[in-house]
């Protein structure tokens, strides 16, 4: 027994005082409204209803269960319409998972700009760089860059990411400028902790495949979780750095870093927001993925400096 079809029809026998036109209001036979209303007594183990031979008349249970029947497919109504209304509508909570920097830098602007366009949608924005399980912790999109592996998870490509070595002007004037990956060990390598320890540079050469070089295990002196602490022990004199250029890009381009290895490029990475289902997407999500897909460009504007100069 279906317990809300049931509860629909007892209702409507109720409302129409009989079977027959419960029935015809239902579009059923009135054996099957009698059926739904027997199994439904079977069901709670009472009567509801008193049967003539010309109505139907409510037991005192009978009238307390249509009473409460009446309201709990009213809730459900308003449930179902509730759903329906969010899918159609950009509205309710977005909870948005981003790498630190990123975010400080390029995502104030665009969460302004879509919430000037969905004004009924709520931001709730949560920044770290470690790779969070969207569906365990609650998002309902996270924005992640590198190359993304195989997964469950559903991954749209929003923007290249650049990496760039570089250092201060006074760290090479002291050390010496590298000319090739190797000899990144002999200098003084500030390390992300969350880029792998083998970084793959290939030798620029036209008409040809890159050669690839791989370092290995490069030691670091300085480890830290964020990019932006990196770039700025960099502009200090503290050595190396690999980095995007969303970070990097605006003190190459005022000449507080020098990219270095210019001969050669390292494997791009790339933006990429990522969400859990592909099918039945609520619309404030659609909406957040549609809207950012092509905010950024490509190239994207952090890019506008020098790209000669970058490496990329």
């Amino acid at each position: 027994m279906d317990r809300i079809d049931a509860m629909k029809t007892y209702i409507a026998v109720v409302q129409e005082g009989s079977f027959s036109r419960a029935a015809e209001k239902l579009d059923m036979s009135p054996q099957l409204v009698s059926k739904y209303v027997s199994q439904l007594e079977s069901h709670l183990g009472t009567r509801l209803l008193n049967r003539t031979t010309r109505r139907v008349h409510t037991t005192e249970a009978g009238a307390g269960y249509a009473q409460r029947a009446q309201q709990v497919l009213a809730d459900i109504d308003d449930i179902e319409n509730e759903l329906s209304n969010l899918q159609r509508t950009a509205r309710g909570i977005l909870r948005i998972n981003a790498p630190v920097s990123f975010a400080i830098q390029h995502l104030a602007g665009l969460l302004t700009d879509f919430q000037k366009r969905y004004a009924d949608v709520q931001v709730d924005l949560q920044l770290n760089d470690r790779k969070v399980n969207i569906v365990d912790e609650g998002f309902d999109i996270a924005l992640r860059i590198g190359n993304l592996k195989d997964s469950s998870l559903i991954a749209k490509r929003l923007a290249p990411i650049r990496l760039v070595s570089c250092a201060a002007p006074a760290y090479l004037a002291s050390h010496g400028t590298p000319r090739h990956p190797s000899e990144l060990s002999q200098h003084r390598y500030l390390s992300y902790s969350y880029m792998d320890e083998e970084i793959t540079f290939r030798r620029r050469t036209q008409g040809q495949t890159p050669a690839a070089f791989t370092t290995r295990a490069l030691k670091s002196t300085f480890i830290v979780n964020n990019g932006d602490v990196l770039t700025q022990a960099a502009i200090a004199g503290a050595g190396i750095i690999i980095q995007p250029t969303f970070i990097t890009g605006p003190a190459i381009a005022a000449g507080k870093l020098t990219p270095v290895l210019e001969d050669y490029e390292l494997e791009p990475l790339a933006l990429y927001a990522v969400y859990a289902h592909r099918q039945l997407l609520s619309s404030k999500v659609r909406c957040f993925i549609d809207f950012i897909g092509d905010y950024f460009g490509d190239p994207p504007h952090w890019d506008s400096f020098d790209h000669t100069q970058a490496g990329s």
